[in-house]
């Protein structure tokens, strides 16, 4: 009998740990990008097209049990395309609304899932119009191909208002109230084709000029109905969606102690760079269950999870030898080369104790920067 194959639209770092997870469980993978060299071309085999490609999409379906994707900006015919004889998960409607901030935002809103303020833009006119309406300080999002702080602008005065539209370059956007937030949180979830659902612990996420960084997990100081929030709020988004496959849902927490709550900042629908600390942190990590939601296996509890962190290494490779005094790390290379404020490889840190944690955290980023 012949090995189940899993296929991945995108060969980038997310594609070339799905495929590393897929071999664990005697999975072959099959993954199409138009670079040959890509991140997956180092684990699995390659198609290289374009991701619009018809004939391309029709041998990796031809190729595939089930066809799944890495990025959430695939071109949405490409999924609808597949489908037609190959099982795509998750569905074109994950990607249809995580590709346009406006439907996200409405999905917040039918799910009654606290989001900041927002109004929709399409215009100067309608932008001066709400950010008088907010207040400042404000931030301008364009409604699709905004990641890692692109596609964004602050506006802290009515004097920044005609900036932050050309900034994003005068597309249909929408102004979002700023919120007053203590630190940024994450919650990975992966839902099985039978519904059941697993969720990871939070996750605190530091970021830098729009960059994730360092994610530190489990979140500390989390009170159990913060968590709730979150684990209900990511529920209700993979059933609504009627989503297969592993899910990030973003947050920002306001307030602390017992006056914390939560409010959805946006979804990646695919694994998450906050989630990379689950593959030494936890018995199952999110690209591991990922895989088999997808390919309709059952699902692995993944706690407990060890105190981990996770530091992504970005722009300029550590120097040979850099990282031996370390314990307990573990590199991930992403095979891409230099280029500023491009995501190289990730370390993952894991320690017994959260003090430990911290000493190992502190040597790291003396070593990376």
């Amino acid at each position: 009998m012949s090995q189940p194959t899993l296929g991945i639209i995108g060969g980038g770092q997310l594609g070339m740990m799905l495929a590393q997870a897929a071999r664990t469980l005697n999975i072959n993978t099959i993954a199409l990008d138009p670079n040959p060299s890509c991140p997956a071309s180092h684990v699995c085999d390659i198609i290289t097209a374009n991701y619009d490609d018809p004939q391309a999409l029709d041998e990796l379906a031809a190729k595939s049990d089930t066809v799944t994707y890495e990025f959430e900006n695939v071109p949405v015919d490409s999924a609808h395309h597949v489908m037609r004889t190959t099982p795509v998960r998750p569905g074109p409607l994950a990607l249809e609304t995580a590709q346009d901030r406006l439907n996200e935002r409405t999905m917040f809103a039918h799910l009654d899932i606290p989001a900041p303020p927002m109004r929709p833009i399409d215009s100067l006119d309608s932008l001066r119009i709400a950010v008088q309406d907010l207040g400042t300080p404000c931030l301008l999002k364009a409604r699709r191909l905004g990641y890692d702080g692109k596609g964004q602008a602050l506006i802290d005065n009515p004097a920044s208002i005609d900036l932050a539209w050309q900034t994003i370059g005068e597309v249909p956007a929408i102004l979002d109230a700023f919120v007053p937030f203590s630190r940024e949180l994450s919650i990975i979830a992966t839902r099985a084709t039978d519904g059941s659902v697993v969720t990871y612990p939070l996750n605190h996420n530091i970021h830098r000029a729009g960059i994730l960084r360092v994610t530190k997990a489990p979140a500390r100081d989390v009170p159990d109905p913060v968590y709730n929030q979150a684990k209900t709020a990511a529920t209700k988004i993979l059933n609504h969606l009627d989503y297969v496959g592993t899910i990030a849902v973003e947050f920002f927490q306001v307030g602390a102690g017992a006056n914390a709550q939560l409010i959805a900042n946006e979804i990646a629908p695919r694994v998450h760079n906050t989630g990379h600390w689950t593959i030494e942190g936890t018995p199952c990590s999110q690209f591991e269950n990922h895989v088999r939601a997808v390919m309709n296996l059952p699902l692995v509890d993944p706690t407990p999870a060890k105190p981990s962190a996770m530091i992504n290494i970005i722009g300029h490779h550590p120097r040979p030898g850099a990282l031996e005094s370390l314990t307990n790390a573990h590199l991930h290379d992403y095979h891409k080369a230099e280029r500023p404020n491009r995501k190289l490889a990730h370390i993952t840190l894991t320690a017994d104790t959260q003090p430990d944690l911290d000493a190992r955290l502190e040597h790291c980023n003396r070593i990376v920067g």
